[in-house]
């Protein structure tokens, strides 16, 4: 039976991961025409924001550990990245400080909010598919 598990883990984080993959190469194309990383910093922040969604769909509707594997792990985590972020960012030091911190603020500030927006929109979601109706803001 372990066995069996950790193997559904691997192949889930490796699909995910090589579809996670082709889909940043493929936003990276769609955004070659500016001068700047565009591509990388919208990856960045749509995946945190659906990393947060899932996270946050997860701690309500409880999924099979290779599906969150799969989909947070291998497809998100090889969506998004970090390594380009860093050497976008040494990249932009060279031609303009400034941009550059800019580009870093908010790589970093979108990202932590649009992960903790996504969570939230992913918890109502899961709560609502579970005949919950969504925390008013009375309460």
């Amino acid at each position: 039976m372990y066995i069996n598990m950790k193997w559904k883990m691997i192949f889930s984080i490796g699909v995910g991961g090589s579809l996670g993959t082709l889909c940043r190469y493929q936003f990276n194309m769609w955004t070659l025409f500016t001068a700047y990383p565009l591509g990388t910093l919208m990856e960045n922040l749509l995946a945190s924001f659906l990393l947060g969604g899932v996270t946050g769909w997860f701690f309500i509707r409880k999924g099979t550990d290779w599906l969150k594997a799969g989909v947070g792990v291998g497809f998100l985590g090889s969506f998004s990245t970090m390594s380009t972020l860093a050497a976008d960012t040494v990249f932009l030091l060279r031609d303009d400080v400034n941009f550059s911190f800019v580009y870093l603020a908010i790589s970093l500030f979108g990202g932590v909010g649009l992960a903790l927006s996504g969570m939230m929109l992913g918890r109502s979601i899961g709560n609502v598919r579970n005949g919950e109706s969504p925390p008013s803001n009375a309460e």
